[in-house]
């Protein structure tokens, strides 16, 4: 069942329909070029004559993530980095794997709209609306639903289940990119404990504990 689930969400992501945020490509391909010393936005394209298959292609999302981890989830992430051919071409994917009661934290994707579609298992999955009115929009998918994060809003999945839980994730950029909220406090230099401090109202010691916890080392 599952497989056939993963099929079907592979099909609609390739569907010619699916638009990219993506400026769109002014020719067939641009695969990335990742030796190329140029500083473009995205990446400089390889001479055509020496692309190849290899290129378009990526193996082992049929493997799950190793979610032997503090919050029992593990992203494997699919975009220009792993796929070349992906450079101008607007679109990633990212399989998630969570182990029961594990959660993918809340996290932004800067570049990108992220289209979510439960393979397996339960997941309550959420977005927070920006301000003033800040509003928690949430709801209980299981396998076979499909649930839109937009662009740039704070979002989460909780596997609520007491067995694994598998998605899918279609995002609109080549490389979305991924800000987790507990960012701020594992920055590399980090910022100063008093600002912080002030900035969440509270003591500036709660602030140097979680700037241990979340810093640039530890971060599983």
């Amino acid at each position: 069942m599952a497989s056939a689930m993963l099929i079907v969400v592979l099909l609609a992501i390739a569907s010619p329909l699916v638009r990219a945020s993506d400026p769109g490509s002014l020719q067939d391909f641009c695969v990335a070029d990742k030796a190329s010393p140029a500083l473009v936005n995205g990446f400089v394209c390889k001479n055509p004559m020496d692309v190849n298959a290899e290129d378009f292609f990526f193996s082992g999302l049929n493997k799950p993530g190793n979610t032997n981890n503090r919050l029992g989830s593990n992203v494997t992430v699919v975009d220009v980095n792993k796929i070349a051919g992906l450079n101008t071409l607007g679109v990633s994917l990212a399989r998630i794997d969570y182990a029961p009661f594990g959660v993918n934290p809340p996290h932004t994707h800067p570049r990108a709209t992220e289209i979510l579609t439960v393979i397996e298992g339960t997941l309550l999955v959420g977005f927070i609306t920006s301000n003033p009115q800040n509003r928690l929009i949430f709801k209980v998918l299981n396998a076979g639903d499909v649930f839109v994060f937009p662009q740039g809003l704070i979002h989460f999945q909780f596997n609520r289940g007491h067995k694994k839980a598998v998605a899918m994730a279609r995002l609109g950029s080549q490389n979305p990119g991924r800000i987790e909220a507990k960012d701020v406090f594992g920055s590399n230099p980090k910022i100063d404990a008093s600002v912080l401090a002030k900035a969440f109202q509270v003591d500036k010691k709660v602030i140097d504990y979680l700037q241990s916890q979340f810093g640039m080392d530890n971060n599983n």
